[in-house]
C-alpha cells in the first residue's frame, strides 16, 4: 500500500474525529491562516484601488520598512512598548496566582450549590464590554458624583480628580482587569483540579496531611503542566494590550496618556489621525512576531528544566 493509500486509510478510520475538528479547522483556514496573506500590507504604502482589495494590494507602492518606523522614531515608542509589556507581566503574575487561588477556594466548598452562586457571580464580568465596565468604573471615579470621592468628603478630605491624576492608574487599571478576567481562568483551573483523583488526597489524610499540606504535595503540582501551558500562551501575547481596558476605562484621558497609552491604543490614535492602514499592519505583524519569538524562548527554557510541562 501507498503513501497515498495509507493516507485515505487513516481518514476513512479517524472520519468521526475528522468531522468533529472540521469547523473549527475551517475557521482556523479563513480566520487565521487566509489573513496572513494582508502581511504584505505592512511593507506597502496602502492605497484603495476601484478594482478591489486585492488589486488595491499589488497596486500598492512598496516601502519596504518605512511602516515600522511609526512605532520606533517617536518619543512615544519607549512609553508604549514600556506600559504594554509591564502591565501585561503584572497581569500574568497576579491573575495567575490569584486565579489558581480562587479555583483551590472554590473547590474546598462543602456546599456546592452555593459555590455554583459564588463562581457564577465571579464568572459574570468576563461577558461585560468594556464600554460598560469603562461606565462602571466612571460611577465610582467620576469628580463630583463618582462613589469614591463621596466617601473621602464623610471623611473631610478632597474630591481627587481621578482622570487627571496619572498616578493612580497603574493600580486601578490593573485591579480592573483582573476583576473582569480572574473568574474566567479560575474556571479553567478549577476544572483540573476537579478532575484530580480523589484518593490522592484520601491516601494523604490517612497519612495526617492537613489541608495546606494536600496543596502543595497533590493540588499544585498537578495543576503545574496547565499552569505552564496557559502562561506559556500569555507571554506570546505580551505585546498585545487589551484595547477596551486601556481605551474604555481611562476614557482616552490625554492626560492619563504616560500610563495608559500602549501599542494597540498608540496605533488606533495614530489610525485615526494618518488613516495608513500599512502602519496598523506593521504593528500587528511586530507584535505577533515578538509574540512568537517569546513563546518559543520561553518554552524552549521550560523544556530544558522539565520537558514534560513544556508546551511542545
Amino acid at each position: 500500500m501507498g503513501a497515498i493509500g495509507r493516507f485515505l486509510k487513516n481518514i476513512m478510520t479517524n472520519k468521526a474525529m475528522l468531522l468533529m475538528v472540521l469547523p473549527g479547522a475551517i475557521w482556523f483556514l479563513f480566520f487565521s491562516y487566509l489573513p496572513m496573506f494582508g502581511t504584505i500590507i505592512a511593507f506597502k504604502e496602502y492605497r484603495f484601488s476601484r478594482d478591489g482589495f486585492l488589486a488595491s494590494i499589488f497596486n500598492s507602492e512598496w516601502v519596504g520598512f518605512d511602516n515600522f518606523k511609526f512605532l520606533f522614531s517617536t518619543n512615544d515608542a519607549y512609553i508604549i512598548t514600556r506600559n504594554t509589556v509591564l502591565y501585561n507581566f503584572v497581569f500574568i503574575v497576579l491573575g495567575l496566582v490569584l486565579s489558581v487561588a480562587l479555583a483551590i477556594v472554590l473547590s474546598e466548598i462543602v456546599n456546592k450549590r452555593l459555590a455554583k452562586v459564588y463562581q457564577t457571580g465571579m464568572f459574570l464580568p468576563y461577558f461585560l464590554s468594556w464600554v460598560i465596565v469603562g461606565y462602571f468604573v466612571f460611577s465610582f471615579l467620576s469628580y463630583d458624583k463618582g462613589m469614591l470621592n463621596q466617601i473621602l468628603g464623610w471623611f473631610g478630605a478632597e474630591p481627587i480628580q481621578w482622570y487627571s491624576e496619572a498616578k493612580y492608574w497603574p493600580i486601578i487599571l490593573t485591579l480592573v482587569s483582573l476583576w473582569k478576567a480572574i473568574g474566567y481562568n479560575s474556571v479553567v483551573y478549577l476544572a483540573a483540579i476537579m478532575g484530580i483523583d480523589k484518593s490522592l488526597y484520601e491516601a494523604a489524610m490517612i497519612d495526617g496531611a492537613n489541608k495546606w499540606q494536600q496543596i502543595k504535595a497533590i493540588t499544585l503540582p498537578m495543576l503545574k503542566p496547565l499552569m505552564t501551558i496557559l502562561t506559556l500562551l500569555a507571554i506570546g501575547r505580551i505585546f498585545y494590550a487589551d484595547f477596551g481596558l486601556f481605551y474604555q476605562v481611562p476614557r482616552d484621558s490625554g492626560t492619563l496618556y504616560s500610563v495608559t497609552n500602549v501599542i494597540d491604543t498608540y496605533v488606533y490614535r495614530g489610525l485615526k489621525t494618518t488613516g495608513e492602514i500599512g502602519m496598523t499592519t506593521a504593528a500587528g505583524l511586530y507584535q505577533s512576531v515578538v509574540g512568537f519569538v517569546l513563546v518559543i524562548t520561553s518554552n524552549y527554557i521550560v523544556r530544558k528544566y522539565d520537558k514534560d510541562n513544556a508546551l511542545f
